[in-house]
C-alpha cells in the first residue's frame, strides 16, 4: 500500500501531539499520576496462533495461508478502512542511512495509541518527509475492530513477504505492530546476508576501548533488564532487535523501548522506572486506579504490562556508532541445573542459540507463561524456515567470532516452591555480565556439557549458582542433576536433529 489510502479520512504522519490527543479520547485509556497515558487492551499479548505467512513468500511451511486467501482477507480489509477514520505513521526501521528501511504503519484512529507508541519507535522521516514520494519497504496495515471468523480468536495476523505487507484484524495490542514490521525487516536483513537477532544491544566501556555486547533473549527473559543494568558506565545502544552482518557490524532498529512493567521497581531498573513514569510514554496494560495511581505489581489483568518510550530518555549510546560485535549473552530463564554463566565454542553457540531454551513468559500469552519453550534464536518472528536461521548463525560466527555465552536469569536447583533452589538476582547477573566484559572470569571445563563454567566472578561469592552440580551435591541430589543433565543432552540433540537442512555441527556441538 503506497500512498493512495481509501479512507472516510485519512492523517498523514501526525505529530505525537496529535497521537496523543486521539489516544485520550479513547474509551478504555486515562492519565495516570505521572502524566502519561495508560490504555487496557483487550489483547493482552501477541497472538502466535493467529499469525499466517503467504505460503508463496516463504520457505516455512508451518502456519501458512494460500495467496487467494491473503487477496480475500486483504480486500475485506480494504473495504471496511473505506468507512474510517485512518491515522499513517511513517518512519524508519533502523538509524543508518546505508542500511535503514522505510516503514509504514496505517491504523484506525479509533486505536491512536497504537500509533503513538509506533511513532516512538521509528526513526522519524526527516524534516524533508513528503507522504506522496515515500514509498514504504514495509507496511502493517492495523484495523483493531475488524473480526476475522474462521481464524483462533476470530483474529489475524496476515503476512505477505513478497510485497512486505502485514495485515492484522481484531487485536488493539501494540506488539503486533512493531513485531509486524520488524517480522519482515528479518527477511530483509537475511537477504542481505545477515540476521536479525531478537536482542538487546549495549557498549561497555572496558579495556581501555568501547565494548559491543549482543543480548539474546526470549521476550520477559531479562533481556532489557541486562541491556539497560549499568556496567562500569555502560550504554544502552538498542532494546529489542538489531541486525548481526557476517563483519560483526551491528545495526540498530528502533528510536524507543518498548518494555515490560510487571515488578517494575526503581532500586533494580532505575533507567527503564524513570522513562516509563515521564508523561510522554504510553502505558499499555498496566494497572492504574481511578485517581490514576498505577501499580507495576498487580497482575490482576495481566502480567505482561507494557511501556513505549524514545530512547533518548536513557542516554544512549549513538545507534550509528556501535562498534563491532564482540560478546553474544544467550539468556536461558531456567529452573534447574543451568549455570549463572556459561561460556560456548563457536559451534555450541550457534547451538544454544538455536536451542533457545527458557521458561515462557507473559509476552507469549497464557499458552507459554510457565512452560519450559524452545524457541530457534529465541525469535518467534524469524518468517523462514528456521535451519536458516541456525546455519546463518554458523556462518557470522565463522566469519567473525564471538566471545559467546549462555546466562541463566531465573534459578538453580528448582523454582520458587522449592526452598533449597536459588534465584540469580539482577544484581548477581549484572556482576557476571561486568567480569564478561572485563575477562576477569576463571573458567573450569564442565563434566556433563562439554562448555566451560566460572571458577570465580569478581563479584558474586555463590559457587553453586555458578557450578550447579555443587548444588544438587550438597542436598544429597546428585542422581537427580546426572539423570536430568543425560535427558537434557538427549533432547536437546533430538530437537535440532528435527531441523532439516540444519549444519550437523550444531547437533555435534551438544557434548
Amino acid at each position: 500500500m503506497g500512498h493512495e489510502i481509501n479512507a472516510a479520512r485519512v492523517e498523514w504522519n501526525p505529530p505525537a501531539e496529535r497521537l496523543r490527543e486521539l489516544s485520550e479520547k479513547m474509551p478504555n485509556s486515562q492519565l495516570t499520576e505521572f502524566g502519561n497515558v495508560a490504555v487496557k487492551a483487550r489483547v493482552d499479548s501477541r497472538s502466535t496462533r493467529s499469525t499466517f505467512l503467504v505460503d508463496d513468500s516463504t520457505n516455512a511451511t508451518r502456519q501458512t495461508i494460500t495467496r487467494e486467501e491473503f487477496d480475500r482477507v486483504a480486500a475485506a480489509q480494504d473495504a471496511y478502512i473505506a468507512g474510517c477514520h485512518m491515522v499513517v505513521v511513517d518512519g524508519y526501521i533502523g538509524a543508518d542511512p546505508a542500511f535503514r528501511t522505510r516503514a509504514r504503519l496505517v491504523m484506525e484512529a479509533a486505536n491512536a495509541n497504537v500509533a503513538g507508541m509506533q511513532q516512538q519507535l521509528y526513526y522519524p522521516a526527516g524534516d524533508g518527509y513528503d507522504p506522496a514520494a515515500w514509498e514504504p519497504d514495509t507496511t502493517v496495515i492495523y484495523t483493531p475492530n475488524l473480526p476475522a471468523p474462521g481464524y483462533p480468536d476470530d483474529r489475524l495476523i496476515a503476512v505477505d513477504l513478497s510485497a512486505n505487507v502485514t495485515r492484522v484484524l481484531n487485536s488493539d495490542y501494540f506488539g503486533e505492530s512493531k513485531k509486524g514490521g520488524l517480522r519482515m525487516w528479518n527477511n530483509i536483513v537475511y537477504g542481505r546476508g545477515g540476521l536479525a537477532l531478537h536482542a538487546g544491544c549495549k557498549v561497555i566501556p572496558a579495556g581501555g576501548r568501547p565494548r559491543c555486547v549482543l543480548i539474546v533473549g526470549l521476550s520477559g527473559t531479562g533481556k532489557t533488564t541486562t541491556t539497560f543494568t549499568t556496567q562500569l558506565g555502560s550504554k544502552p545502544a538498542q532494546d529489542d532487535f538489531v541486525g548481526l552482518m557476517p563483519d560483526g557490524r551491528v545495526y540498530a532498529t528502533e528510536n524507543g523501548c518498548f518494555a515490560k512493567t510487571f515488578g517494575l521497581d526503581p532500586r533494580y531498573e532505575p533507567a527503564i522506572y524513570r522513562a516509563t513514569t515521564r508523561p510522554a510514554a504510553y502505558l499499555e496494560n498496566v494497572s492504574v486506579d481511578e485517581t490514576g495511581t498505577v501499580d507495576f505489581f498487580d497482575t490482576s489483568y495481566t502480567k505482561n504490562g507494557r511501556t513505549t518510550w524514545p530512547f533518548s530518555y536513557v542516554d544512549p549510546w549513538p545507534a550509528t556508532e556501535i562498534p563491532a560485535a564482540e560478546f553474544l549473552l544467550i539468556l536461558n530463564r531456567n529452573e534447574n541445573i543451568v549455570p549463572g554463566v556459561a561460556r560456548l565454542s563457536p559451534a555450541q553457540a550457534a547451538a544454544y542459540f538455536m536451542l533457545g531454551e527458557t521458561t515462557g513468559t507473559s509476552a507469549g500469552g497464557k499458552d507459554e507463561e510457565g512452560k519450559f519453550l524452545r524457541v530457534p534464536g529465541t525469535n518467534p518472528f524469524f518468517p523462514r524456515n528456521m535451519a536458516d536461521m541456525g546455519n546463518r548463525m554458523l556462518e557470522l560466527l565463522e566469519a567473525h567470532p564471538l566471545q559467546a555465552y549462555v546466562l541463566n536469569t531465573g534459578r538453580v536447583g528448582g523454582g520458587e516452591d522449592n526452598p533449597d533452589s536459588k534465584k540469580v538476582r539482577i544484581p548477581v547477573s549484572s556482576a557476571i555480565v561486568e567480569a564478561i566484559a572485563t575477562e576477569t572470569i576463571t573458567w573450569a571445563d564442565d563434566q556433563d556439557f562439554g562448555y566451560q563454567v566460572a571458577g570465580s566472578v569478581p563479584g558474586v561469592d555463590d559457587l553453586e549458582i555458578l557450578q550447579p552440580r555443587r548444588l544438587y551435591q550438597r542436598l544429597g541430589r546428585l542422581a537427580e542433576y546426572e539423570a536430568m543433565a543425560d535427558r537434557m543432552k538427549r533432547e536437546r540433540k533430538e530437537y535440532l536433529t528435527s531441523f532439516a537442512g540444519l549444519d550437523a555441527a550444531l547437533v555435534d556441538a551438544i557434548a
